[in-house]
């Protein structure tokens, strides 16, 4: 009967107060009406019963309502949240660019970049289907395929006519134009299956390289747009400094090689991995590749991974594309060993740029190569097997599997610490047995009267007709052969490093012979350099391709030693084809030096300019036995000249100086 009774008290208790207590079941056995007592006579003595007490309840009814009220708006919250912080950015952005624009051009152009990918999210999300539906006449096969010959055939004769003008003016970059035509026949008689050959794709891939050249050299907000980029990346690298001065001090930072360059090789893999993080580099990439897919006709794998390999490593970008390595035709896994071995990794990119290489050169050469190594490696090896990534939906990226920035930014450094680790081996490694070889090369030698023999002398007389279809001049041929040779014998860092020396010797005034002997190359000579330069093309990233590639999918081994040489051969064409592309296409930048006002200034240092104006007086002085010398040219008639004469025989040697 208690039994009974207790459960009927909690029951009636519970009613009475309305809250109910999923928790709280009776059972047979009911509870002890002592202990409910209990309950209850401390819940008294406290004031809330055995829940809260009507007081209570009725104290946190407000709370209760707003809390609902904020969740049930909590949308409309965050829409004026964001409006304001909208509103106020605009008004730091106007307030930025009213007081100095120059200063706030940055800001500028960021804000344009993300305006563009908000509206283009806007307009692909409610338009995107009624713009597709527009272009819904193009796909008639019959009007396709007539508007595909117009357009290539006046692309075709446009091309034609401006490359007959242009070269009018400059014979010389004809020259760089049958280096392209030589390279091209050399792949094309090294092709797989040469009736297999996918035109679209070779002609899509070498246009866009073209056009893309075109923007950046030629143009002027193309060249304006890239060396400013390229002059914010430089800032953005000397932030390095604070860490590594930090680590190591200054001394060392400023007068050590390993650890002026390898620290940035850390940042820069801090800073990609806190944006691959973000989600920025996998968007980047993809709109890369949908882009070369759509014109270029190739599949989704490996348009993704020669795209990524603009942005990350040749070992790095497979791994974008990792759950479909295993399926990949042979057509493709020369596309995507091409596509690392044509170019350089951005976190390397810092590394050159470091040296003094021209940072809007490095940076339009690896997205050059990307269209035109597609291209070459389709036609060396076309593809004639069935491709299981055809669709035109594309390869989606996984996110990055840190939980946060901090953790990514922790993960980018120390995996860049191997990268580091591996430049630093390399090079020791590397300049070693070079060193070894070039004092075998020289007792060798002197063993049958020949003097001064060494890797590089051989590289220069082997590579010199390939450098000169590129377009250098003969009296740099050797220097740039010395160079390229290398590049390909070693790998890229040594030779940009050596590119980095004979730039600061022209820079710093150096006479340009000295004993017979050139000490650094014209400045077209650099451009073309710096862009046959650019790549990994090196007998030892062989082995790193295979190692990279075999431990990802270990039983396709023998398909990725199978065209491995070729893709490597393929990729170092792609880097000289870019090379002669910059040489059809540069022009002197910048006004030239008005000497006569340089020289009637007061001048003790030695620089490039000083040399130049010191030069074209040389020539124009002529020496009329004991009488003074005689000038002609801009320097006849000038009060000065005779002083400037002096100025510039107290730094250089020249015949009319004695």
């Amino acid at each position: 009967m208690e039994k009974t009774n207790g459960r009927e008290a909690i029951a009636l208790s519970t009613v009475e107060t309305g809250i109910e207590n999923p928790g709280l079941e009776l059972t047979e056995e009911g509870v002890n009406p002592e202990e409910t007592r209990r309950t209850e006579e401390r819940g008294q003595s406290r004031g809330d019963g055995v829940g809260p007490s009507t007081h209570q309840r009725k104290s946190l009814q407000p709370f209760s309502r707003a809390w609902s009220f904020c969740k049930r708006q909590a949308s409309l919250f965050k829409k004026i949240l964001l409006g304001l912080l909208c509103l106020a950015y605009a008004a730091y952005f106007l307030a930025a660019c009213i007081l100095d624009f120059q200063r706030a051009l940055a800001l500028f152009i960021l804000t344009c970049l993300a305006l563009l990918v908000l509206v283009h999210c806007f307009l692909k999300r409610f338009f995107g289907k009624n713009l597709t539906s527009c272009l819904k006449p193009f796909k008639n096969s019959c009007l396709k395929l007539w508007m595909k010959w117009v357009l290539a055939g006046v692309s075709l004769v446009g091309f034609i006519l401006w490359l007959a003008l242009d070269t009018a003016q400059r014979p010389e970059q004809s020259i760089s134009f049958a280096g392209i035509c030589m390279f091209i026949l050399i792949l094309f008689a090294c092709s797989k299956h040469h009736n297999k050959v996918s035109w679209r794709t070779v002609l899509w891939g070498l246009g866009l390289q073209f056009v893309f050249g075109i923007l950046v050299i030629r143009t002027d907000p193309g060249y304006n747009a890239f060396q400013w980029l390229g002059d914010q990346i430089q800032i953005f690298l000397n932030y390095t400094v604070a860490g590594s001065s930090f680590v190591f001090g200054d001394m060392l930072v400023k007068n050590v090689f390993a650890f002026q360059a390898l620290p940035i090789i850390l940042f820069f893999g801090c800073v990609m991995s806190i944006l691959y993080y973000l989600g920025l580099v996998q968007w980047v990439i993809q709109k890369v590749a949908w882009f070369l897919q759509i014109t270029m006709g190739t599949t989704a794998t490996e348009t993704l991974a020669v795209a990524g390999n603009i942005f990350v490593g040749m070992t790095e970008a497979p791994l974008l594309i990792r759950p479909y390595l295993a399926d990949l035709t042979l057509s493709e896994i020369h596309a995507v060993m091409t596509g690392g071995f044509a170019t350089i990794s951005g976190t390397v990119l810092g590394a050159y740029i470091s040296f003094g290489i021209d940072a809007s050169s490095l940076i339009s050469a690896s997205v050059m190569a990307a269209p035109s190594s597609l291209a070459l490696s389709k036609m060396v090896y076309p593809e004639v097997e069935e491709s299981k990534f055809k669709n035109k939906e594309g390869v989606k990226l996984p996110p990055g599997k840190e939980k946060n920035v901090l953790e990514a930014a922790s993960n980018g450094a120390t995996d860049a610490v191997g990268l580091a680790t591996n430049v630093a081996a390399n090079l020791i490694a590397f300049l070693a047995v070079l060193t070894f070889i070039n004092a075998a090369l020289s007792w060798l030698g002197e063993l049958v009267d020949i003097q001064g023999l060494t890797f590089q002398v051989i590289c220069s007389y082997i590579l010199r007709p390939v450098v000169f279809m590129m377009g250098v001049e003969w009296a740099d041929c050797p220097m740039v052969a010395e160079m390229v040779g290398i590049k390909f014998f070693t790998n890229e860092f040594v030779a940009y490093q050596q590119l980095s020396q004979y730039k600061n010797k022209r820079l710093s005034g150096v006479e340009e012979w000295i004993g017979g002997e050139k000490q650094w190359i014209s400045v077209r000579a650099e451009i073309i350099t710096t862009f046959s330069l650019c790549g990994f093309a090196s007998l030892s990233s062989i082995g790193i391709t295979l190692g990279g590639l075999t431990s990802i999918v270990p039983h396709r081994k023998s398909d990725f030693s199978k065209v491995v040489v070729s893709a490597f051969f393929t990729g170092a064409c792609v880097s000289l084809i870019n090379a002669c592309v910059a040489g059809i296409l540069y022009v002197p930048r910048g006004a030239e030096t008005d000497c006569v006002s340089f020289l009637n200034t007061i001048f003790t240092n030695r620089t490039y300019e000083t040399y130049v104006c010191c030069r074209g007086l040389f020539q124009s002085t002529s020496l009329n036995g004991t009488n003074p010398p005689s000038f002609s040219g801009p320097w006849q008639d000038k009060e000065f000249s005779a002083i400037a004469l002096a100025n510039c025989c107290e730094l250089y040697t020249n015949a009319v100086c004695t």
